[in-house]
């Protein structure tokens, strides 16, 4: 049969990023917990496309990826992408995954204990150079301290999303950073509470008021003391409770790490 993905093109146009997206596939994550945690992922590969080649091979990304059947996880992304590249003749392969996390968490009081989720993701890069990012999205409380400075009977306060992305050396579990971005509110969330601690968490936010640009600040602090963060990104976004508008704030840099006396 005529392959007419490799037809020549006359466009002199390169393409950037070719490839499957949304494609949803059990993976394997690591638990600091229980060791590996099963989960699905939303997975995107894609590869470059010289300017010569009309189009790319769609069937070999699925090829690929069910090789990894039921083991693809973090560990794996390299040699995915490095098979990738070598079936697919790319100078680049890119690899996105998304995926829910689940923590049990217990209440501050009553120590119920429910699941927790989490948006977690991770990208990798591989072309001359070899890039991975790894990422959470964590849903938190935040109270307004402009709010409880004016106001006589309390201060609003809203659900809101902290996302951390970084870029590391070693090993940093997905719990690591979810605790940072937690602790750097004005409160966790928890999935169950009792009556008892729903007042510890409301009274929490309250003596914790934190505006968007506090939440990115505390969170950089944390991880510009951690010698294994090489760069990140950080946002944090209130899904406002009284205003018709989100407040955002996002800091990104890389780290100064200062020299020790032997070098």
């Amino acid at each position: 049969m005529r392959d007419v993905q490799s037809q020549p093109d006359l466009r002199n146009i390169p393409i950037d990023r070719v490839g499957v997206k949304n494609l949803r596939y059990p993976i394997t994550v690591l638990d600091r917990t229980n060791r590996i945690q099963h989960t699905i992922g939303s997975i995107n590969l894609y590869v470059n496309l010289p300017h010569h080649f009309r189009g790319t091979h769609m069937s070999r990304f699925i090829e690929i990826l069910n090789e990894y059947h039921r083991t693809l996880h973090i560990d794996k992304i390299g040699e995915i992408l490095q098979k990738t590249k070598r079936k697919l003749h790319a100078e680049e392969a890119h690899i996105e995954v998304h995926f829910p996390y689940f923590i049990e968490k217990s209440a501050p009081v009553s120590k119920t204990k429910s699941l927790m989720e989490y948006g977690c993701f991770f990208s990798g890069t591989l072309g001359e150079k070899e890039d991975f990012v790894l990422g959470v999205e964590v849903p938190v409380t935040t109270l307004c301290p402009c709010s409880k400075e004016i106001a006589k009977y309390g201060a609003h306060n809203q659900r809101s999303m902290v996302r951390i992305q970084i870029r590391y050396q070693g090993f940093v579990w997905l719990e690591e950073l979810i605790e940072i971005a937690e602790a750097s509110a004005s409160s966790p969330i928890y999935a169950l509470l009792k009556r008892s601690d729903e007042k510890s968490v409301t009274e929490r936010a309250y003596e914790n008021p934190r505006f968007v640009e506090d939440v990115v600040r505390e969170v950089s602090l944390q991880l510009d003391k951690d010698p294994r963060i090489l760069w990140y990104r950080v946002e944090s976004e209130n899904l406002e409770s009284i205003h018709n508008h989100n407040a955002y704030a996002l800091v990104e840099r890389t780290p100064v790490r200062k020299m020790n006396s032997n070098g």
